[in-house]
């Protein structure tokens, strides 16, 4: 494969020095993966499709022509608009050519052929059939020679080029060979960092909301753009812009929302130009990416909250900031922490989201009616049997339910539990169905552990502050409180403060006999034994102690590692899947980049670094696969049991639709991949670039894919069975393919051949 220089290589993304005879096989009785690649021998073409790189000269040596003038070419590897975007420059060194047919399997292909297309994606994938094998002519040789493209990555990269060309109007195109053979794990860092960012990046001014309006959830009847802030540009845009109430949190105002829906914009930072004319200027956020069109906190709905990272996600960006620009520095931490801190004692300390019996936060939003983020018959399910019983319409009750002349207090139940699902961003999870609002969750206490400071600081707002200790009696209506502005926040108050939720997750939620935590159920008022992924939190938050953290590792984190990392929850606690009762996206077999990303960092700071390295190695893998097999594909969330991102749970998987060459990729995947390649010690670098088997790499038993498959495919025939006989509803309109074996391949080929003939 093609290697960017070692400079760059450990400028972009820092190698980990924690190598150890665990990450890096060093017994000479064990076969190394990588000799063959260390003694610069082409990886099989079954890992690689057939990709090896030509020698690429240094930039300093790349020179073509502009006419009859000699000038320097871009870098092999440079971004489109540089590659693409300038005059054609072009050398001999550089290889494809139009002068000479294009062959596939020794067969001119005509301009009318279509090449086959599984799915008709346009992407090129391992499940489209036919023979990967493209021969262009070489600009070298005048096109005389020929140079062979095979292989689903090297034509999936071709497929990219071509249409990157196209976007800067290159009709005809000289490509280095280098290009479609990149070695992928940079090739992916490369676009994430140079081309996916800018992609998701928003801003809500002119030219932005151009791009923000066009949400593809509007499920309403109005499409008309809609947005909570002045604004007077674009009239064509044909705007409606409201301004919200001082207190637009509450239920009944968000529930008016629910037929007006519209972006909320961020603040505006004030500039003065030379002529000393103030300008407000619109700041920068990501969204997540495909549907996901707006700015997210995960899923923030007025109403609620989210996941409290805002300490932790403020100190991680102050780290990064000027270092010139100390003092506004500063200020903007400050004004960051203070915002932390409200929330904290105005929502996560205060009921309903905080239990003072057992002193422990929940996930327990307000709210009235019916959520109205999700698609129109996502509650269709649950709201028939109600209408059904009052002889009416689904609609009929929707709107009876949500105008309150339909009072139902088990419907009351189960929306406040589907609200704090959300909140708590595991929508959604059988761990927290029916149940989330009662739970003590370890995921969310462990956050609000990590919630404090160091020095002392006075408050600028005021607000009452949660009582301390905590008692019920503290909590009672008239009950006093002291005010924000009248007591100095000091860190030993905080560091009591997390002590004290340390002692009661130690009491509540800790299971020394399971050698894990549990979320506790303050209703029923004992843990919960839904084994979820989540325990390993508090070694992100340092809130588990030495001997808790070996027992984690030891006994916790075997129920959550499979092949592609780790699994949101075990088999065993999410239960039987069927018609009836069908997958969960937060459940097994999934995975997510944030339960990734956390656990590496938690493992990392109790010294665990192989283990860390280990997943974060199985994470990376599965990515680059799925990138190398699947057209530079970057999706939402993975089956880490079968190395898939075809997943089959309610919403599907984002990030999949795109025509030709991936643009954005997804927000949180992108981060995971920059950050797990930090884990990885340069060995692991080149071995997952060559997408050697974790299993091979460390020496593990390989997975067992055919019993998943098996079982995966009786649970899809029972399934199709019932819908057939009429129980159940309908079948899943998504399945899984297997690739074909090559004896299908060619046949499938033969029959198209002669059906052109």
């Amino acid at each position: 494969m093609a290697n960017i220089s070692e400079d760059k290589a450990k400028h972009d993304v820092p190698s980990s020095t924690a190598a150890s005879a665990s990450t890096t096989p060093t017994d000479p009785s064990i076969a190394d993966p990588l000799a063959a690649v260390g003694a610069g021998i082409p990886p099989p073409a079954s890992q690689t499709n057939g990709a090896t790189s030509p020698p690429v000269p240094p930039p300093s040596q790349r020179v073509g022509k502009l006419g009859l003038v000699e000038t320097k070419l871009p870098d092999v590897h440079a971004e489109p608009h540089e590659y693409y975007g300038g005059a054609e420059v072009w050398t001999r060194a550089r290889t494809f050519s139009n002068r000479r047919p294009p062959q596939m399997g020794g067969e001119n292909i005509s301009r009318n052929r279509r090449l086959s297309h599984a799915n008709g994606s346009f992407q090129i994938s391992i499940y489209d059939s036919g023979p990967k094998l493209l021969s262009l002519g070489t600009a070298s040789s005048n096109a005389h020679k020929a140079f062979d493209i095979r292989g689903t990555y090297m034509l999936s990269n071709l497929l990219q080029e071509l249409a990157l060309a196209r976007d800067y109007g290159r009709k005809r195109i000289v490509l280095d060979e280098a290009r479609l053979a990149e070695n992928p794990v940079d090739r992916l860092s490369r676009m994430i960092k140079n081309s996916f960012w800018n992609a998701l990046t928003r801003r809500i001014d002119g030219e932005g909301l151009e791009v923000a309006c066009a949400d593809p959830k509007n499920r309403s009847q109005h499409t008309k753009a809609r947005i909570y802030i002045p604004a007077r540009e674009k009239p064509n845009l044909n705007l409606t812009v409201d301004m919200l109430p001082q207190k637009c949190d509450d239920p009944a105002f968000v529930k008016s929302l629910n037929d007006k829906p519209g972006i909320l914009a961020l603040a505006m930072d004030r500039k003065v130009d030379a002529n000393g004319k103030v300008k407000l200027e619109a700041l920068p956020f990501i969204v997540p990416g495909a549907r996901f069109n707006e700015k997210y906190g995960w899923d923030s709905y007025l109403c609620r909250s989210q996941p409290p990272f805002l300490t932790d996600l403020a100190l991680q960006i102050y780290n990064q900031l000027d270092r010139s620009q100390k003092e506004e520095n500063k200020s903007w931490l400050k004004r960051v922490i203070q915002a932390s801190i409200k929330e904290y004692h105005s929502y996560w300390m205060s009921e309903p989201s905080l239990d003072p019996a057992s002193g422990l936060s929940r996930y327990r939003p307000v709210g009235l009616g019916i959520p109205p983020e999700t698609e129109a018959t996502h509650f269709t399910h649950i709201l028939q049997p109600y209408a059904q019983k009052l002889g009416i319409s689904v609609n009929e009750y929707i709107e009876g339910y949500n105008n309150l002349t339909i009072d139902e207090p088990e419907l009351d139940e189960y929306f406040l539990h589907d609200r704090g699902v959300r909140e708590s961003g595991h929508d959604t999870s059988y761990r927290l169905d029916k149940k989330c609002a009662d739970l003590g969750t370890v995921d969310l206490n462990s956050l609000l552990y990590k919630v404090a400071f160091d020095g002392e600081m006075d408050l600028e707002e005021e607000f009452p502050l949660s009582p301390w200790p905590i008692t019920p009696e503290a909590f009672a209506p008239d009950a006093p409180r002291q005010t924000s502005t009248s007591v100095i926040q000091t860190s030993k108050h905080w560091f009591e403060r997390a002590a004290r939720r340390k002692d009661i997750m130690d009491e509540l939620c800790w299971n020394d006999g399971h050698g894990m935590y549990f979320d506790y159920d303050t209703k029923a008022k004992k843990q919960a034994r839904y084994e979820s992924v989540t325990a390993l939190w508090p070694l992100w938050a340092g809130c588990a102690s030495e001997t808790q953290a070996l027992k984690l590792v030891r006994h916790a984190l075997p129920k959550f590692e499979v092949a592609g990392g780790l699994v949101s929850g075990t088999e065993e606690s999410r239960g039987i899947i069927s018609l009836d009762r069908p997958n969960r996206q937060w459940d097994y077999p999934y995975a997510w980049p944030p339960h990734q990303i956390m656990a590496w960092v938690g493992l990392e700071r109790y010294g665990f670094v192989d283990d860390a390295a280990r997943l974060a190695y199985r994470w990376i893998y599965m990515m680059t696969l799925s990138f190398v097999d699947f057209n530079g594909i970057v999706p939402e969330k993975f089956d880490a049991v079968e190395l898939s991102h075809m997943v089959d749970a309610e919403y599907g998987n984002q990030g999949t639709d795109f025509r030709y060459v991936p643009r954005e990729g997804f927000g949180w995947m992108n981060s995971a991949y920059q950050i797990g390649l930090q884990c990885l010690s340069t060995g692991m670098r080149r071995a997952v670039a060559n997408c050697v088997p974790p299993w091979v790499f460390f020496n593990l038993p390989a997975p067992d894919f055919t019993s998943a498959r098996k079982r995966r495919a009786e649970r899809e025939a029972r399934e199709a069975e019932a819908a057939a006989s009429g129980h159940g509803g309908a079948p899943k309109l998504e399945v899984h393919h297997d690739p074909p074996s090559l004896e299908e391949a060619v046949a499938k080929l033969k029959l198209e051949l002669g059906s052109q003939q």
